[in-house]
């Protein structure tokens, strides 16, 4: 018997060309022996379909889609995940599912039991948690079907790294109390770093707790900020890999079950790879499944503009990538030669727009105003003008070519604040926004591994935004090494000002302004571009933080939280 696992990339709400891909990775799994075809979470939909699958049309719809799919492969079992309607007892519409089905019917279904409300995740908004689920017998096998969540409970493997579980059930234990002689997990779980392997050791654990094959069949490709990594696999009963998909893009991956042995495809061996290959599959299906062939974005000689463009142009190809320098009168003839030398090496288009005589006119119409400030809001707003008209220019280009304007701006200043409303800021993704500036030095070393795409004058010289004379980041901001780690450290740590500080060993004053002045840019970064989610806590869907708030973290002497408090929080979860 041999099963496939068939790591799809749909696209969200196109139903007929998801019911398409199916088939064709069905037919390809038959040649090749296989007479069970597994497909990942909501495969026939696309995950996440957030409230679409809160119309009733749209739910039928799938379903019908799926049951065509299989009535066109009549030789193999069809494994897939699909929505489904509700028990009207439960208060939900639809429940998440698993269907099996041969010949175009419907033969096993299995729903989700444990539903995410965490990061990004927001299920129980529109599922109905199953509240049982039970073995499927299928020739002569007795196989368990879990749904993504439902795998990610076990009572041992959490304790054992110190994490808490997050529910009372574990489907999994409930299920291999019937016997099951193996375990399939269809999921659409998103890539954050350390999450391939994190999968894999958890899988792998509960392989060896219960003596089972465990095989994953994971959702690939990018739907919206999100970016799944595929890297579907099956997991001896001793816990051992035995075969593993491909990372980042579509596979079919077929597995004899006789010794659950299939292909090992190479996996990223370093995080900086991994990223990088996500940052380009996310942009690729964020511009192609938006409508758009071709993106646009302003290239200032900077560090950061010129990685923008090289993910792009991997992504894309350089015929769909188009930048335009825009300088000013204090932009540096440097940084109009590293510009030049980024698109000359990635063979895209530049083109020169000065924003000067514009600058000019707006300082003119404004003089009497700004003379009247005070001196550094003058300044500030003079600097903003430069950004904005650099907007109105990218923006008509925009309008006037179709293409899709991407931001170039990183997460570092994205956390500050260091970055321009109805400016820089604007377009339609924000490519680098769960990039710290840190990792975008990384990064650019990542894209010269083989030649020189960005030039070497852009990673040796000071970040400068060039909206005033002699201007560098670092007059405003910390070194982006201690401040990186403190947005790490407070953002996906949830890590104390003062903790922060003592493992820094910096002043706690400075740790708490940063982060004063992280938490005041939030009316920024809810009015940004979407974002590509990279890292275990991104900017956007999954960091709901208010708005209007002034919580200000309690004092911790010598970096330790007091044991009262500490008692009050654990007593809390």
């Amino acid at each position: 018997m041999k099963i496939a696992l068939a790591q799809l990339n749909p696209t969200v709400g196109a139903l007929e060309a998801n019911h398409n891909r199916i088939i064709e990775m069905a037919r390809q799994a038959e040649a090749r022996g296989a007479t069970l075809v597994v497909f990942p979470e909501m495969a026939i939909c696309g995950y996440p379909a957030r409230d679409l699958v809160e119309k009733p049309e749209f739910v039928a719809e799938s379903q019908q889609w799926l049951r065509r799919a299989s009535a066109a492969v009549p030789g193999v079992t069809l494994l897939c995940g699909c929505a489904t309607p509700a028990p009207a007892n439960t208060g939900k519409s639809v429940l998440n599912s698993a269907l099996v089905l041969e010949n175009g019917e419907i033969v096993f279904q299995q729903s989700k039991m444990l539903l995410p409300t965490y990061d990004v995740f927001d299920e129980s908004r529109n599922f109905a948690a199953a509240q049982q689920q039970k073995i499927w017998r299928w020739r002569g096998q007795r196989i368990a079907i879990t749904i993504c969540e439902d795998a990610w409970n076990d009572k041992n493997y959490w304790p054992q790294r110190r994490e808490r579980r997050l529910y009372e059930r574990d489907p999994v234990e409930e299920l291999m109390r019937g016997g099951a002689d193996f375990l399939i997990n269809i999921s659409a779980s998103p890539y954050s770093t350390g999450k391939v392997a994190l999968r894999q050791e958890m899988l792998g654990a509960i392989a060896r707790e219960y003596s089972v094959p465990v095989l994953l069949a994971n959702q690939v490709g990018g739907n919206d900020q999100l970016i799944f990594d595929g890297s579907s696999m099956v997991l001896g009963p001793d816990g051992t890999l035995r075969a593993r998909a491909a990372c980042f893009q579509e596979d079919l991956l077929v597995v004899e079950a006789a010794d659950w042995r299939g292909e090992i495809r190479p996996a990223p061996d370093n995080e900086t790879t991994a990223i990088a290959e996500a940052l380009v599959l996310g942009t690729r299906d964020y511009v192609r499944k938006c409508g758009f062939e071709r993106v646009l974005l302003g290239l200032s000689g900077g560090v950061d503009s010129a990685l923008t463009a090289a993910i792009a142009v991997q992504a894309l190809g350089a015929n769909h990538v188009r930048a335009v320098y825009l300088p000013s009168r204090y932009s540096s003839q440097s940084s109009a030669d590293d510009a030049a030398a980024v698109a000359r090496n990635l063979g895209i288009e530049l083109q020169t727009l000065s924003i000067e005589p514009l600058f000019a006119a707006a300082e003119a119409s404004w003089r009497e105003q700004l003379q009247a400030a005070a001196p550094h809001a003058a300044d500030l707003a003079l600097q903003n003008i430069q950004s904005r008209l650099r907007c109105v220019a990218l923006m008509a280009i925009s309008n006037l070519t179709g293409a899709l304007l991407l931001c170039t701006g990183n997460k570092s200043e994205l956390a500050m604040g260091y970055c321009t409303l109805y400016g820089d800021m604007a377009g339609g993704l924000a490519v680098l926004a769960d990039v710290l500036k840190t990792q975008v030095y990384n990064l650019a070393r990542y894209w010269n591994r083989e030649r020189e795409v960005i030039p070497e004058s852009v990673l040796r010289k000071p970040p400068t935004a060039e909206l005033k004379s002699n201007q560098r980041d670092q007059d405003d901001l910390p070194p982006y090494e201690l401040l990186d780690t403190v947005i790490r450290l407070y953002v996906e740590d949830y890590g104390n000002p003062d903790a922060i500080a003592q493992q820094l060993r910096v002043a706690p004053e400075l740790v708490r302004a940063l982060i004063r002045r992280l938490d005041q840019s939030e009316y920024k970064r809810q009015q940004a571009a979407p974002g590509l989610k990279l890292s275990r806590k991104a900017f956007g869907m999954g960091r709901r933080w208010p708005i209007a708030q002034r919580y200000e973290p309690p004092r911790v002497p010598g970096g330790c939280l007091p044991t009262d408090l500490v008692a009050s929080l654990v007593g809390s979860q």
